[in-house]
């Protein structure tokens, strides 16, 4: 399924990473925080300004971004749990940040 996001919405994953003390002990996930950092997947074509003209999005697909902890709406597409939020909702854009590697079934 495809999804695609309306106006100045975007759809965001939750960057997951291994939680771990500073003694080896892994956090259980029931445990931690969500991450407030995610990948941006989708964005919508921009909000439309008081005369009508589309303002363009300023993140783009493949960016790292930081938003609020109470932001966005979650929602589970194709099993994957994405979050879906306004672009006002998102703080930045991590600069320089990569993709986690996949890990191998």
């Amino acid at each position: 399924m495809k999804f695609r996001p309306l106006g100045d919405r975007v759809v965001v994953r939750r960057v997951q990473e291994e939680q771990k003390t500073s003694g080896g002990i892994i956090i259980p996930e029931t445990a931690q925080e969500k991450p407030q950092e995610g990948e941006i997947i989708a964005v919508g074509p921009g909000a439309l300004d008081e005369h009508g003209k589309r303002v363009a999005p300023e993140v783009k697909v493949g960016d790292f971004v930081l938003f609020g902890k109470w932001s966005g709406t979650e929602v589970k597409i194709d099993g994957q749990e994405l979050l879906i939020m306004k672009e006002s909702d998102i703080m930045g854009i991590i600069e320089g940040r990569k993709a986690p590697a996949k890990k191998a079934a």
